[in-house]
């Protein structure tokens, strides 16, 4: 029998994922189908436990939900258990499993897609919800210079800097200003919403990257601010969706699908 698996949140219609595992499933040979599914805003763990009672394999979970994922699994992998995110459920028998792959797809995309290093850099991250947890550790094991955290409750990017203490640095928005970073990454949702966050007008270095997790038709909000700004160079998070998806895969069926020729077609599409 086929297979079944499925993104999961709250929007989810602009999800490329069905794209991108059919992709995976032709080059590899697995069997599986792949769709979408819309979880009421308070109504993620039923969802979830429908989709596996209904002959489910496992799903992946974005925006707003990948910190109750964390919650709702029973068996963590070690990067989650880091992030307390969970980007990647596994359906096994008798346990609920939980991994997170945006770390990993975020730093492939930035390291080896776009050609930019990590290590030495000073890096802002803006949001400290569960797409921004899950991609703390895999930044700080490339060894940037800092990693400062902004969010506009700033109790929550506090909590991040205790998390992940002493590597880094809480702030508010507004106590940027006069800051510059080499890499600016956008983990808020703002971009859906066709919003920015509240930042100061300068905190791009000179050719700095501005990558926004977000992705769609042309450039997100962000990143039309941020080019206005002077980044030097901006991404979406098409590349960074590849990779964690390549990872996700690998989760569920054991092997790791090639990723250049997948993402060379979305962006040509």
């Amino acid at each position: 029998m086929t297979d079944r698996y499925a993104v999961i949140g709250n929007p989810v219609a602009h999800s490329k994922s069905p794209q991108i595992h059919a992709a995976f499933a032709q080059e590899t040979g697995e069997d599986i189908e792949y769709g979408r599914l819309l979880a009421p805003l308070e109504g993620f763990s039923d969802a979830v436990k429908q989709f596996r009672a209904a002959g489910g394999r496992g799903l992946n979970v974005t925006v707003p939900f990948k910190e109750e994922a964390y919650r709702l699994a029973t068996l963590h992998s070690e990067r989650a258990r880091i992030a307390e995110a969970v980007n990647t459920l596994r359906f096994d028998a008798g346990a609920l499993y939980g991994d997170n792959t945006d770390g990993a797809g975020l730093v492939r995309d930035i390291r080896d897609n776009l050609g930019v290093a990590i290590a030495g850099r000073r890096i802002l991250l803006l949001g400290a919800g569960g797409a921004a947890r899950g991609v703390i550790a895999p930044l700080l094991a490339e060894d940037p210079k800092d990693l400062t955290i902004a969010n506009r409750t700033l109790e929550r990017a506090e909590a991040l800097e205790r998390h992940f203490a002493p590597r880094v640095r809480a702030s508010a928005y507004a106590a940027l200003s006069g800051s510059r970073f080499d890499i600016v990454v956008n983990a808020t949702s703002a971009s859906l919403a066709g919003a920015l966050p509240p930042l100061p007008r300068v905190v791009f270095a000179a050719g700095s990257l501005a990558y926004d997790m977000m992705y769609g038709r042309g450039l997100t909000p962000f990143l039309e601010w941020a080019r206005g700004q002077g980044a030097g160079l901006t991404a979406d998070g098409l590349g960074m969706l590849i990779e964690q998806a390549a990872e996700s895969f690998f989760v569920w069926r054991g092997i790791r699908p090639r990723t250049a020729t997948v993402l060379a077609s979305l962006r040509a599409a």
